[in-house]
């Protein structure tokens, strides 16, 4: 056992959902030709104002408001001010000691329980360019990221663990994703992390010298990086060195931190409210239309399928892990008699051919087309091997169940005369099989269920056979 603890506190950045840039009409979307979505404002030419982008405002507090923060009546927006090539302006507009939104919180899982992590601010600034480093001798700049507008959310140093650490992210991203702010694009870089990491003796109410570890893209390395630096920074302490304030990458292939540049301090980057923008202030019916607008939360709607579905929490939980997905279960359900039959065709079935990128998805059925097919099972037309099959023709198409039950001729067989006639077959084919069930060989059943199912070709219903065979047979 360790004789050190880790404290840890979590910087995200996280894009919003806006067409274009936060402070200019330039587009956001992703993946252009470099600077082609650039305009004299993202450029930082002399004379260019910027004018604030209403749509990133409503988005930033719709986020504030998920969270449980209290959106400030009035924030300010300020130079952050430093020197980098993908920052043409030399400074970068954010928000310092007047941000939008104060004193949040969200839980996570913890060990056997929950965990509230307490969320210090959010608050709204632009993003800078982009370096590309692989052209051999030579670097690049791509500015079409320059001003996309971002929520940069601060928690305090509530996480104890590396696996805290990766709870709070994925929560955090579930309810950006839900609310309709962020598409969590790890890849794309629309949800980034910096961890600021230190560590102390056990009941040491002092805190340690924390270190940054900056644009973190992943959930794994995230967690695989705090480990590192944890372990680097115990190592050091027990060899009798001093932990150095400073900012630290991530190497994911030799599976350790590097030293990126010493760590600057607030007051290093010279903040000052930006003059060319006035004081952002949003009043109470703003705020309130705003809250308004937020769609159940994920917790919430897991509760409430689990109480008026009875969803177990783990089905809860997979269909409420994208909104789109969330949406396609809910209407089926209401299409349907059985929430939790209609849960478990979309899981077992749908989900394995269905899409997911950012906000969007893709399925291939519909839910009526779902609900039609339950509806055909549950009324004994088709089993459920015959439900599997015809969901294998529908997917891709707009065809009817019926249609396509209709077409392949597997309507189920449910007359009893009809259904009697082929257990009478089976056992008159099968005599000695017949007279070993009797004399107590009950295992041999399956047998005879399997032999008339071959003989209606999948179409007799299971529970008329079991209970001619049973006649049949007689008690055992």
């Amino acid at each position: 056992m360790s004789e050190y603890e880790a404290v840890i506190g979590l910087e995200v950045h996280a894009q919003l959902l806006t067409h274009t840039k936060i402070f200019c009409g330039c587009s956001t979307a992703f993946g252009k030709e470099p600077n082609t979505q650039v305009c004299p404002v993202c450029l930082g030419l002399p004379g260019a104002l910027p004018v604030l982008n209403r749509a990133a405002v409503e988005l930033a507090a719709r986020a504030s408001l998920a969270l449980s923060a209290t959106v400030q009546p009035v924030s300010v927006f300020a130079r952050k001010n430093y020197f980098y090539a993908d920052l043409p302006k030399g400074y970068q507009i954010s928000q310092f000691d007047r941000p939008l939104a104060l004193a949040g919180h969200l839980a996570i899982p913890s060990g056997d329980g929950q965990k509230t992590v307490r969320i210090q601010r959010l608050h709204m600034e632009e993003d800078a360019g982009k370096n590309i480093h692989d052209r051999g001798d030579t670097s690049i700049v791509d500015l079409n990221r320059a001003g996309v507008p971002l929520i940069e959310i601060v928690t305090e140093p509530d996480l104890a663990s590396a696996e805290e650490a990766g709870a709070y992210l994925r929560a955090l991203r579930e309810i950006l994703v839900f609310v309709g702010v962020n598409d969590g694009n790890l890849e794309e870089g629309s949800f980034r992390c910096d961890a600021n990491v230190s560590i102390k003796k056990k009941g040491d109410p002092e805190l340690g010298t924390r270190v940054e570890l900056k644009n973190i893209n992943s959930f794994k390395f995230v967690e695989k990086a705090i480990k590192s630096e944890i372990a680097r920074q115990e190592l050091l302490l027990s060899d009798g060195g001093k932990v150095i304030r400073e900012t630290r990458g991530w190497d994911d292939v030799k599976e350790s931190t590097f030293t990126l540049r010493n760590k600057e301090a607030a007051e290093d980057y010279r903040y000052f409210p930006d003059p060319d923008l006035p004081e952002l202030t949003l009043g109470v019916r703003d705020i309130e239309t705003i809250r308004n607008t937020l769609p159940e939360l994920p917790k919430d709607k897991r509760a409430r399928f689990a109480r008026e579905l009875s969803l177990t929490p783990a089905a809860a939980e997979v269909l409420t892990s994208h909104p789109r997905l969330a949406a396609f279960f809910e209407e089926t359900a209401m299409l349907t008699s059985d929430g939790l039959r209609a849960a478990n065709f979309i899981q077992s079935e749908v989900l394995r051919d269905a899409e997911f990128h950012g906000t969007v998805a893709t399925f291939p059925v519909t839910p009526s087309q779902v609900a039609g097919l339950l509806a055909l099972s549950e009324s004994g037309q088709i089993s459920g091997k015959q439900a599997k099959e015809v969901y294998a023709k529908l997917r891709g198409t707009t065809l009817d169940p019926k249609a396509v039950v209709a077409e392949l001729g597997m309507s189920q067989l449910t007359d009893p005369a009809a259904v009697l006639a082929l257990c009478e077959e089976a056992v008159q084919a099968n005599a000695k099989q017949a007279d070993a069930y009797r004399a107590g060989k009950t295992s041999l059943f399956g047998f005879f269920v399997g032999d008339v199912m071959k003989r209606s070709k999948g179409r007799a219903n299971p529970g008329v056979v079991n209970e001619m065979l049973k006649r049949l047979l007689g008690a055992s």
